[in-house]
C-alpha cells in the first residue's frame, strides 16, 4: 500500500522502498529471513529512512539509532502502536504508556517475571518440555512449530495466566491473524474478539479467583486506587499477544538453526553448560518484534526532520545483525566474547518476559538434546515466513532416528 506523495519534510535521499510485510523486497523465497532482511537494509538503505508503503513511515534499521529512539519518549511516544495509523488504535498496557505512567503497571507485573519467580517455574517448564517431547520422540519426526514451539511456551503462559489449555490452538490462531494484517477493520474486529475472551476470563476470576496472574491483577493497586477493568483488559490484551506469539517464534527460528548444525548439536548434548550461550546467540540472530513509535513533537535527529504525527518503526529483529555492534553478524557463533542486540528492546519498555523467554528456550533445548541428540530438517524442506510487526517461521519439519 503506497501513499501518493512524499511528505515535504522528507528529503529524496531518505526515501527507500520498504514494506514490513515483505522485508526482503522480493517475491523470491529466501533461506534465512533475518540474514536477507538485514543484508538488504544495512547494505542498501540509509540508517534512518522513510518508506511510502503502509501509510508512509520512518524506519530505524541500526542498533545505535534504535536504542536512542526507544529511550526518548519525549519525542518518540509509544502511545500509538499501529502502522499505518488507524482510528481508535489498540491500547496495550504498559507498552502503550510512556514513562513514568507505565511504571505502576510494570511494577505490578515484575514479580511474576522476576528471575526468582522464573526459577520457581523451572520444574513446570521442564514438565511441559518433556510432555511435548513424549508425543513426538518415538515417531522419528514432527512438524516442530505445531507440535513443540507453539505449544510449549504457550502452555506455560496459559497456565501462568489461568487460561483454559483446551483453547490453545484457537488462541494461537487469533494472535497469528492479529499479527498478519494491517487492515483497520480486521484489527478492530480481532482486538474486540481477544479483549472479549480476556474479559470473560477476568469476570470468571472475580467469582472464583485462583493462583494465577489474572486473579492477581484483580487485587492490584495503581497509584493507591484499585485497578480498573479497562486497565486489566488492556494488560491482558498485551500479555495475550506476547504470550501466544513471540517466544514460540524465537524458539522455532533458533531450533531451525540448531537442526542445520550437527556439530553444534553434538557439542551442546555433550556439554549442556553451553546451552545458555546458544540461547543468547539465537536471540541475537532471530529477533521477532519490531516496535512502532509516534513522533510526539517536531525534532531533528540523525540528520533528518521528524514531524509530530509521523510514525516510526524500529527494527529490533535485525538489531543484533548490525556489523557495527557484532563483527561478522550473520555467523551463528555461541563462543562470541561479546554480543549485543535489542531483541527485547531496552530502557523503560524492556520486555518484562525476557527472563522467562530465556529460561523456556534453554530448558527446552536441554530436554530435547537429552532425548533427541541428533536431528535435522526434512530433506525437501523449504522455509516460509510470516512478516510484519512480528516475524514467524511457519513450518519446521524435523526428522531423527
Amino acid at each position: 500500500m503506497m501513499t501518493s506523495t512524499r511528505p515535504d519534510h522528507v528529503s529524496e535521499d531518505r526515501l527507500f522502498d520498504f514494506d514490513m510485510f515483505n522485508v526482503t523486497g522480493s517475491d523470491e523465497p529466501v533461506d534465512n529471513l533475518h540474514e536477507a532482511y538485514a543484508r538488504r537494509l544495512h547494505a542498501e538503505a540509509p540508517d534512518v529512512f522513510y518508506t511510502l508503503r503502509n501509510g508512509g513511515h520512518w524506519v530505524i534499521a541500526r542498533y545505535e539509532q534504535i536504542s536512542e529512539v526507544v529511550r526518548d519518549p519525549e519525542h518518540f511516544s509509544a502511545s500509538e502502536q499501529q502502522i499505518p495509523r488507524i482510528e481508535n488504535p489498540p491500547v496495550f498496557i504498559p507498552l502503550s504508556l510512556d514513562p513514568p505512567a507505565n511504571l505502576p503497571y510494570r511494577q505490578a507485573l515484575m514479580p511474576h517475571f522476576s528471575p526468582k519467580n522464573v526459577k520457581a517455574l523451572e520444574e513446570k517448564i521442564r514438565y511441559w518440555a518433556n510432555r511435548l517431547i513424549d508425543d513426538v520422540e518415538k515417531q522419528g519426526h514432527c512438524e516442530f512449530t505445531h507440535a513443540i514451539s507453539s505449544a510449549f511456551p504457550v502452555s506455560i503462559f496459559m497456565e501462568l495466566m489461568g487460561m483454559p489449555l483446551e483453547r490453545l490452538r484457537e488462541f494461537r490462531e487469533l494472535s497469528d491473524r492479529f499479527f498478519s494484517t494491517n487492515v483497520q477493520e480486521e484489527l478492530h474486529a480481532l482486538s474486540g474478539q481477544i479483549i472479549g475472551i480476556m474479559t470473560e476470563l477476568i469476570e470468571s476470576k472475580k467469582s472464583a479467583p485462583g493462583d494465577d496472574l489474572i486473579s492477581y491483577l484483580l487485587t492490584v493497586q495503581i497509584d493507591g486506587r484499585p485497578i480498573r477493568l479497562d486497565e486489566i483488559q488492556n494488560m491482558c490484551f498485551l500479555l495475550f499477544l506476547g504470550g501466544m506469539d513471540t517466544v514460540a517464534n524465537a524458539t522455532a527460528f533458533t531450533f531451525r538453526q540448531l537442526a542445520q548444525d550437527p556439530k553444534l548439536q553434538a557439542r551442546l548434548a555433550a556439554d549442556p553448560e553451553l546451552i545458555p550461550m546458544f540461547v543468547e546467540e539465537g536471540l541475537r540472530c532471530f529477533g521477532i518484534i519490531s516496535t512502532p513509535r509516534i513522533v510526539a513533537k517536531d525534532c531533528e535527529r540523525f540528520g533528518v526532520q521528524f514531524k509530530k504525527g509521523d510514525m516510526v518503526l524500529s527494527l529490533l529483529p535485525i538489531s543484533g545483525r548490525d556489523e557495527r555492534r557484532n563483527p561478522d553478524p550473520h555467523r551463528f557463533d555461541i563462543d562470541r566474547s561479546k554480543r549485543e542486540s535489542l531483541t527485547f528492546s531496552t530502557g523503560a519498555h524492556l520486555c518484562l518476559g525476557h527472563f522467562l523467554a530465556r529460561a523456556e528456550i534453554r530448558i527446552l533445548t536441554e530436554e530435547w538434546l537429552k532425548r533427541i541428540p541428533s536431528f535435522g530438517p526434512a530433506a525437501d524442506y523449504k522455509p516460509s515466513y510470516r512478516m510484519g510487526f512480528a516475524l514467524a517461521l511457519l513450518e519446521l519439519p524435523l526428522q531423527w532416528g
